[in-house]
């Protein structure tokens, strides 16, 4: 038996660290994939090869621990554990994966390794679960097994996305709400070329950051089970106590959740203006008040925020490096894509990686 998955990429057109905070979000995905070719072991082995890093790695389904060392076979162990428990009979399987989502990009490639991975694995034992559970497993294998606290939002976009649209989450509930992205504007996404780690960089130290945050108002303000219910007038009220970093957090998180409300308005309405002004002061936001930006990435967003025909940009993904979104014409993209390119280029010595979204399928099982 034998079978091949694909996963998309993520784009996030805006709520960005708003996930772990149980806040709003508004992702889509596009056509750029992780590929898992599976085909079934007689054996308990899973051997898995990528072809990205030009690595191999092998483990046994009835020892699921994490590899030693911080690796990529980490997530594929971690989806084959949380599998296994949550009462799924896995069986063996040879696993060949190929990607064409730039690593260290913040389009969560390893969240598309992680959605490819479990549908190649549920495939082979033929068995099924709901996608959005499905989401869930994978968000606890990258929190057990990659040592990453991300949010639902990642995993969930990847299996619950619908072609054309953004999907508007709602991280406590998990209610969804898909939002057709208007059709006289693309998303286009320009890679910086910085390259984060986010496990072994700052990542984490802001889901710390934040838990702190509720932790000192949690006494002031009542009810208060996590920043998602933190208003404006609160966090005013309480910025003495929280000091000066802690409040610029909690700020972050409390305005984001609400562009994300004034991002879908303004899509239903068609209001592509209004969206990229918001877009453009997440990133604001993103850069002054959750410190997850850098200097090639904010000139990026200052090129970008010029090029004729560009309604705003951002930082997209967990931070410190990857790819910036802009917001453009759609009868400007492949223009504007151009011209920016070529400007960063000469800011930054190497000619960037540029790319239009097309909003897809979710993580599925294609014909081989």
């Amino acid at each position: 038996m034998s079978l091949v998955v694909q996963a998309p990429a993520r784009v996030n057109v805006i709520g960005e660290h708003t996930d772990y905070n149980d806040g709003l979000v508004l992702p889509t995905t596009t056509a750029l994939h992780t590929r898992v070719r599976a085909r079934r072991r007689l054996d308990r082995i899973v051997d898995v090869t990528t072809r990205t890093l030009d690595d191999s790695r092998t483990f046994n389904l009835d020892a699921l621990e994490p590899a030693a060392e911080s690796s990529w076979i980490n997530y594929v162990i971690g989806v084959a554990a949380m599998l296994a428990d949550s009462g799924i009979a896995l069986r063996g399987a040879s696993l060949e994966i190929d990607s064409e989502i730039p690593l260290g990009a913040g389009l969560s490639s390893s969240a598309s390794l992680e959605l490819g991975v479990a549908l190649a694995l549920l495939g082979i034992a033929e068995q099924a679960v709901e996608p959005a559970e499905l989401a869930r497993l994978c968000q606890r294998a990258e929190h057990q097994f990659a040592g990453l606290q991300c949010g639902i939002m990642d995993q969930y976009a990847i299996a619950c996305a619908r072609r054309g649209h953004a999907v508007l989450i709602d991280c406590r509930s998990l209610q969804t709400e898909q939002v057709a992205i208007p059709g006289s504007v693309a998303l286009l996404l320009v890679d910086s070329g910085v390259r984060h780690q986010l496990p072994d960089g700052d990542y984490n130290n802001r889901t710390e950051e934040c838990r702190q945050a509720l932790a000192r108002l949690a006494d002031r303000v009542p009810a208060l089970t996590s920043l998602r219910d933190l208003g404006p007038e609160a966090l005013e009220e309480h910025k003495s106590h929280l000091g000066d970093t802690l409040y610029r957090r909690c700020r972050h998180v409390v305005t984001e959740n609400g562009r994300v409300q004034q991002a879908v308005a303004a899509m239903r309405d068609g209001d592509t203006a209004k969206l990229g002004a918001l877009i453009s002061a997440s990133h604001a936001s993103l850069r002054d008040d959750y410190e997850v930006s850098c200097k090639e990435v904010d000139e990026l967003v200052v090129i970008s925020d010029r090029c004729p025909g560009a309604l705003g940009s951002r930082q997209v993904g967990g931070g410190f490096g990857g790819c910036v979104l802009v917001l453009v014409d759609a009868r400007e993209a492949a223009a504007a894509a151009g011209r920016i390119a070529s400007e960063y280029t000469r800011y930054a010595g190497a000619t960037p990686w540029t790319h239009i979204v097309q909003a897809t399928d979710p993580a599925k099982e294609i014909d081989s």
